[in-house]
């Protein structure tokens, strides 16, 4: 069975048999039946209250903690709850009820605009009892015409509109509208129009910090025709008392180009329901993806602290970026540090992707991605059992990753590293190092530091260096070098002590005590051969990345690790020779010049990242 027949069907039913009964209850039990229902829909509807939840925290987050937040919620269900039940009483709306149960505010207002001759438009977002406005608005004196959208239920809408003629409210159905609409305005009439919710054919504007598709109807209609737009809003003061605020919206500007004004005015007109959104939030509906159709994605990168793991994270981000952008959506990313900051403070950025590297972090982005009701990334593997929370799992091969369709494989770490980054490393590191030399064959060399199952040897490092100096010598080349922050003191003493002040020697940075973020990249884009320590899976994996030739020094590593760079040494990415084959290797590379195969796990990712958008 279909879902719309379904909707229709029991729509169609409920208000044919509650609908008589409902009438003749007191308004104050039909508005505590209608909350009741409201929180029904709240607690069992968990898909439309994750939405509305993160619509509402787009909004407040700033302003409101999460607990308020849920309040506010759960509010907004149970006023959407009366709303519907006001639908069944639409029969009982005479003039007399009108008068005792409705405040019309801004009378004035639509007086002035009748005096223009040139028709008026009502404008309203989704908010309030917006199917008893119509037919308040029909009984004030004015003729007054709502367009109205098939929504694929016929029964409930035959129904409905038969509700609305029955007192006074004449419907303009969108199979029709262009000649109806324009036959109304140039008899001075009125229309209800909504401005929200404008769905694949709308226009995109500001709406609460972030661009939504907005319905242009109005607008178009009102520069096209003169006529005076005004706003209305609904609110329910208690139980089934109601006010409807009538707002004048300022002079249309017009400067000749069609689409441009339509644009800018839908603009002003929306930033306009902003404060009273704000300030009656429990009337807006809030249950829908009011977002869907924006260009923009914001995008939460959660570090942990780790340059290495912020790089991942970054790469995937960025990876993201560029399908989003092939789309005509751009991805605005955000990074926060996770143990910097507060756990409520976590909480006041919105995100519709969250991205984070390492199992540190995976609960974060768990709750953060449900909070948010946005996508979740996590990079490496994420805590045991966990892994199907997560939208996507990116993992590199050593690490086993089970085989699911939210998981991507790697070979390496993802990184940063392709032809446009080395170039503006490389880059950056000769405009902010003005003592950095280079020749046509520059050698890097990447020093990274000692772990729990790692140490550097001073010995077989002081015999990797002279076997470069001797290659360089040889070749009329320069050495760049770089440590990590991880560089324990002796070996730092090692590299001062062979290279500093030698005129093979380049570049030398120390990280400990001087680390300029473009060091590695600027090396890796200057270089035609780097040599790399066998212990940093990421600086291993963005030498291999750069399309240079890159040669590993062994050590004794652990048994994943071996895994790693066997796996990169079987994809012939990498030369992984014991430290006294230094020069060896060197000489090899330069006489026979070999095809350089470069890794790429960036590619490897992307088509997983697209499911995401």
């Amino acid at each position: 069975m279909k879902k719309d027949f379904l909707t229709d069907y029991l729509g169609y039913t409920a208000l044919k048999i509650l609908g008589p009964i409902l009438r003749v209850l007191p308004f104050g039990i039909t508005s505590f039946i209608g909350r009741r229902l409201g929180e029904v829909m709240y607690y069992f509807g968990r898909k439309y209250r994750l939405v509305a939840y993160a619509n509402l925290k787009r909004v407040f987050a700033g302003e409101l903690s999460s607990r308020q937040i849920k309040r506010l919620c759960r509010e907004s269900f149970r006023n959407f709850g009366q709303n519907l039940l006001d639908i069944f009483l639409i029969p009982l709306l005479s003039k007399e009820h009108i008068n005792k149960y409705f405040t019309l505010e801004g009378m004035e207002h639509i007086q002035a605009a009748f005096k223009k001759g040139k028709g008026v438009i009502f404008v309203a977002a989704h908010e309030g009892s917006w199917e008893l406005s119509s037919v308040v608005f029909s009984n004030q004196g004015f003729p007054f015409q709502l367009l109205i959208r098939n929504q694929g239920t016929p029964r409930l809408n035959g129904l409905l509109n038969n509700y609305r003629r029955q007192k006074g409210c004449r419907i303009i159905e969108t199979r029709n509208e262009t000649r109806e609409l324009i036959k109304t305005l140039k008899n001075n009439q009125s229309l209800g129009m909504t401005v929200d919710q404008g769905g694949k054919a709308g226009i995109l504007v500001d709406f609460f910090g972030k661009r939504a598709s907005m319905a242009s109807g109005a607008v178009r209609l009102a520069l096209r025709y003169d006529a005076v737009l005004l706003q209305g809003f609904y609110t329910r003061v208690k139980d089934s008392y109601y006010k409807i605020i009538i707002s004048p919206f300022p002079e249309l500007e017009k400067t000749g180009d069609m689409e441009k004004d339509v644009e800018n005015n839908l603009a002003k007109l929306v930033k306009s329901f902003e404060p009273l959104i704000k300030k009656y939030p429990h009337e807006y509906l809030w249950s829908y993806k009011i977002w869907k159709y924006s260009d923009q994605k914001d995008v939460l990168i959660l570090s942990d602290g780790k340059a290495g793991h912020l790089r991942q994270s970054e790469a995937a981000a960025s990876v993201l970026c560029d399908l989003l952008k092939a789309r005509g959506i751009s991805g605005r990313i955000k990074i926060i540090e996770a143990k910097a900051r507060k756990h409520r403070e976590l909480f006041k950025d919105p995100a519709d992707i969250i991205i984070s590297c390492g199992s540190s972090l995976a609960r974060a982005n768990y709750v953060l991605s449900r909070e948010n009701n946005a996508r979740s990334v996590i990079i490496m593997r994420p805590p045991l059992g966990s892994a199907h929370k997560f939208d996507l799992v990116i993992m590199p091969k050593h690490d086993q990753p089970a085989k699911r369709k939210n998981t991507a494989e790697t070979i390496g770490a993802l990184n940063l590293v392709d032809e446009k980054y080395l170039f503006e490393q490389a880059g950056l590191l000769q405009s902010k190092e003005p003592n950095i030399k280079t020749t046509a064959l520059n050698i890097g060399l990447l020093i990274g530091g000692n772990s729990k199952d790692f140490s550097l040897n001073k010995l077989e490092l002081e015999s990797v260096v002279e076997q470069m100096k001797k290659f360089a010598q040889a070749n009329q080349a320069l050495i760049l070098a770089t440590t990590s922050r991880r560089t324990p003191g002796e070996i730092e003493g090692v590299l001062k002590a062979k290279l500093e002040n030698d005129p093979l020697c380049g570049l030398l940075v120390i990280a400990s005590s001087y680390n300029p973020p473009y060091t590695v990249g600027g090396i890796l884009g200057l270089a035609k051969i780097a040599v790399v320590s066998a212990e940093s899976i990421s600086m291993i994996s963005e030498a291999a990345s750069s399309g240079k030739h890159v040669v590993v020094f062994d050590a004794p590593v652990n048994r994943k690790h071996r895994k790693f760079l066997d796996n990169l040494v079987q994809g012939q990415y990498i030369y992984l020779v014991k430290p006294e084959n230094i020069f060896s290797t060197l000489d090899k590379i330069i006489r026979e010049k070999p095809v350089v195969k470069i890794l790429n796990d960036r590619e490897a990712i992307k088509e997983k990242l697209g499911l995401l958008i």
